[in-house]
């Protein structure tokens, strides 16, 4: 499930990101994905390609890795994100909600660290 009015379109010096062309309002669940999930073996092949950057730890110990499906990969990363992620295990899924209200036109950025206000260093040079 992807809301009608999110789209992909070029981000300054980030290659793409996703956009709104409507207000959303603080919590608003704008996107459900279903996710394939990779072993640790798998995740080490992974880390060795470019896909490294699109994928996201996976399960409670955070032993596995998955790459989620539609949208999710082209949220880009702020320490001042608009969105947080949410994995929901048992249904193999990741959702994305505004943690703010998030108007027309903006760009929709989540934590990469997994908490919309996490601001530990990531693995590239984030602002």
């Amino acid at each position: 499930m992807v809301l009608p009015f999110l789209f992909v379109a070029p981000s300054e010096k980030r290659g793409r990101g996703m956009f709104t062309s409507e207000d959303i309002a603080a919590g608003t669940v704008i996107e459900v994905s279903p996710v394939i999930i990779m072993s640790r073996k798998e995740r080490e092949l992974l880390d060795q390609t470019l896909l490294h950057d699109y994928i996201f730890e996976w399960g409670e110990k955070k032993d596995m890795c998955c790459m989620a499906l539609g949208y999710v990969p082209v949220y880009n990363h702020s320490y001042e994100s608009n969105c947080e992620y949410e994995m929901d295990f048992e249904q193999e899924q990741i959702s994305i909600k505004t943690v703010r209200q998030v108007n027309a036109g903006e760009q929709l950025f989540i934590n990469y660290n997994g908490d919309w206000n996490d601001t530990k260093p990531v693995w590239f040079n984030a602002k």
